[in-house]
């Protein structure tokens, strides 16, 4: 299988070039993303991609920071910059940061691609601050029906010559369950863009009013 990195560098301009699949649904997640967002909030953004996400949210933050395994996404993404009344900076890694506290943390078309999911969202729980959101936006393709069941029959032959990456199957319920045994309360979730999952959670506790 290709190399994680390897593989979304290659992705990156063809990535950027394309289209939003179902733009009614992401404008509508946006919103709903952007109605948790306060001006003072720290938010984190990872796989972030080449930004177009970022550049629409930082806005509205104190400060926000974007994060991807992929140097060429991260390149493209920093071409964005400035952006107007934006605290706005894009890193590549491919973890979660070692230190630090965000009120908000945004994980799209993330989890599925990775085999350590649960250990991500207790990460992603950790650098939260008390009553934090964790968002995202996941493909759930347990369960999904017949069209989606022979999807996902040939990605391992895909896999085999480098054209799709690691991919995890689990159906909207269990990525949930993985939701709260991490600690959150889920406080939205909805199928807006089948395959995709939308999740909106909070990490108990008191959130800051500074």
């Amino acid at each position: 299988m290709i190399d994680t990195a390897t593989f979304w560098n290659r992705a990156a301009d063809k990535y950027e070039a394309s289209k939003i699949g179902n733009p009614a649904a992401y404008e509508y997640t946006l919103g709903r993303t952007r109605s948790y967002l306060r001006p003072t909030d720290n938010v984190l953004e990872i796989a972030c991609g080449t930004g177009s996400t970022a550049v629409l949210l930082a806005p509205d933050v104190a400060s926000y920071l974007g994060t991807d395994i992929s140097p060429e996404m991260i390149r493209i993404a920093r071409g964005k910059l400035p952006v107007a009344g934006a605290d706005l900076s894009f890193d590549v890694t491919g973890d979660l940061p070692e230190t630090g506290q965000f009120d908000a943390i945004l994980a799209h078309s993330f989890f599925h691609l990775v085999p350590d999911m649960e250990r991500r969202m207790a990460r992603i729980y950790d650098l939260l601050t008390p009553g934090g959101f964790f968002i995202s936006k996941t493909a759930t393709l347990k369960g999904r029906g017949l069209k989606w069941t022979l999807i996902s029959a040939v990605i391992p032959l895909a896999q085999l010559v480098g054209k799709a990456p690691y991919l995890r199957k689990f159906s909207a319920a269990e990525l949930e369950q993985a939701v709260r045994d991490a600690g959150f309360e889920i406080v939205e979730s909805g199928d807006f863009a089948t395959p995709a999952r939308y999740i909106v959670a909070r990490k108990p506790g008191v959130a800051s009013t500074a």
